[in-house]
């Protein structure tokens, strides 16, 4: 018995940076994921592809380590980091992408991020476990844009 429990979070903002500056560093992962709070591994499978490990959350007795694939594109023409689940890895299937646009005196960045995770407890437990998988996935997600802004001098007012 296992529960999916959905995400999607859409984020925008503007830094100082260059749009150049912000497309390098997002588009070479090992790079990008530094900046991501509580990875524990990130593994190169080859091809664009790379398995995300995360630190185990919760409690000693109940806890969730979330491992999945994802295979990326980058665009440097279109700005644009891209990627796509690989199937049959880990207990979770993430999407998303970065859009990067030139702004003269700063760059916008867009994230959307798609993901299912899977997590093996009895499906009376949804009600309790969805949202806390939802607050933790968001509130790694903030933190690592809020680490990206500082990498890239600051958010634009």
């Amino acid at each position: 018995m296992s529960i999916t429990v959905p995400v999607h979070l859409g984020y925008e903002f503007e830094v100082k940076a260059k749009a150049a500056e912000v497309f390098a560093v997002l588009a070479d992962v090992p790079l990008s994921a530094s900046h991501f709070p509580k990875v524990h591994q990130l593994t190169d499978l080859g091809g664009g592809a790379y398995q995300w490990e995360m630190e185990k959350v919760g409690t000693e007795h109940i806890n969730i380590q979330t491992i999945y694939a994802s295979k990326y594109v980058s665009n440097a023409a279109k700005g644009t980091v891209n990627w796509t689940p690989v199937e049959g890895i880990g207990n979770a299937l993430v999407s998303g992408y970065w859009k990067i646009k030139d702004k003269k005196k700063s760059t916008h960045i867009e994230l959307e991020i798609t993901a299912e995770v899977h997590v093996p407890l009895p499906h009376l437990m949804h009600a309790i476990v969805e949202p806390i998988i939802e607050s933790e996935f968001t509130h790694l997600v903030e933190q690592y844009i809020d680490n990206l802004i500082v990498r890239f001098g600051g958010e634009v007012a």
